[in-house]
């Protein structure tokens, strides 16, 4: 790739990325990035194809009788965190920084991933690529990638871009949330009557403290179950509550299914547990696999993500890789430096390069 080429595409796609953070796009309302991503698309001669809110793109001249590989980050943001001393739809550019809602998580993979199919468009690199910008990520919305895997095609291995510092992460948490109900029975508590369902909940909440899951991954560590929220329908001060309601938060390594998880749940607590979604498994790509190889090969390191992604809805192997830093995410003042997706354009393509 030369110079001038590699100049090229990282001006007209962190163009794209300015006018992105300049368009608000929260989940579910992304309507003008997706049109955006489409257009950019087919002022460079590129068919665009989209579903709702998801752009698709090909290279031509597929063959069957190599891999297809899948360029995936997502166009939507959450809604900007409080303590913004900036705007948070302006693409301002200070030094190195560019600032704004989304620069950091996910804009600046998602162009950088477009900038590498930008350079093998056209190209015959000796595997076949499908790039797909995809909504409601933020939320794991059906409307998102899952709306679309239909239409992707037969995919061998998928690069999901998330800031990640350019290190692989190949395996991420799964999650279940649940909703857990203590019963007790109603009583004055003048009269020391009843039984109240917060001792209960109580009860419960000192059983998940001691660890309810004895299987430790190595790239993920142990299961993790917190309770983040409580309450009581009861406003009455004198008034034993006789149900109080909690949710809990699992975090599950890939050494359980979530439906395990729940399993052991309901079998050592004494509420009534209800998961939300069983959608959001934890995953992980083989280290034999030719993204991974390839990106270790180049000197990447390898790692299990705390955090979840698409990945989690992907039913093939697919490696979490991205500029940025995942502490930046959801922040106020949120950025992206403008060197992170120069270097991500040139190891994207140098990933794939070697990938065959």
């Amino acid at each position: 790739m030369t110079e001038k080429t590699h100049d090229t595409i990282f001006t007209e796609v962190t163009t794209l990325l300015r006018q992105l953070i300049a368009t608000p796009s929260f989940s579910r309302e992304e309507d003008a990035t997706a049109a955006l991503v489409a257009t950019f698309l087919e002022q460079k001669g590129i068919p665009a194809e989209r579903y709702g809110n998801n752009i698709i793109a090909r290279s031509p001249g597929f063959r069957a009788d190599r891999p297809t590989w899948l360029l995936n980050s997502h166009h939507d943001t959450v809604k900007p965190a409080p303590g913004y001393t900036r705007n948070p739809f302006s693409p301002d550019v200070v030094d190195d920084h560019l600032y704004g809602l989304g620069s950091n998580d996910a804009g600046a993979s998602l162009v950088a991933l477009l900038g590498a199919f930008l350079y093998f468009y056209g190209k015959d690199p000796g595997f076949n690529l499908v790039f797909a910008a995809t909504a409601e990520e933020e939320i794991s919305g059906a409307g998102g990638i899952s709306s679309v895997l239909a239409q992707l095609g037969a995919i061998d291995g998928a690069l999901v871009g998330e800031p990640t510092g350019m290190q692989l992460a190949v395996a991420e948490r799964g999650l279940v949330v649940i909703d857990a109900l203590a019963k007790g029975r109603a009583g004055h508590a003048a009269r020391n009557e009843g039984e109240s369902a917060i001792l209960n909940a109580m009860a419960d909440i000192a059983r998940l403290q001691q660890g309810l899951f004895d299987r430790v991954s190595p790239l993920l560590g142990p299961v993790s179950a917190k309770v983040t929220v409580i309450e009581t329908d009861n406003k009455a001060h004198n008034v034993v509550p006789d149900t109080c309601r909690y949710v809990i938060d699992v975090r599950v390594n890939e050494l359980y299914t979530l439906e395990e998880a729940v399993a052991i749940l309901r079998h050592e607590l004494g509420a009534e547990l209800r998961p939300r979604s069983l959608r959001l498994r934890s995953s992980v790509i083989a280290d034999s696999h030719p993204l991974v190889r390839a990106g270790k090969a180049m000197g990447r390191s390898a790692y299990g993500s705390p955090t979840l992604s698409d990945k989690a809805l992907l039913p093939f192997p697919a490696l979490k890789i991205g500029p940025g830093d995942s502490a930046r995410s959801h922040t106020a003042d949120e950025y992206i430096l403008l060197s992170e997706i120069r270097e991500a354009i040139t190891l994207y393509i140098e990933l794939l390069k070697q990938s065959v």
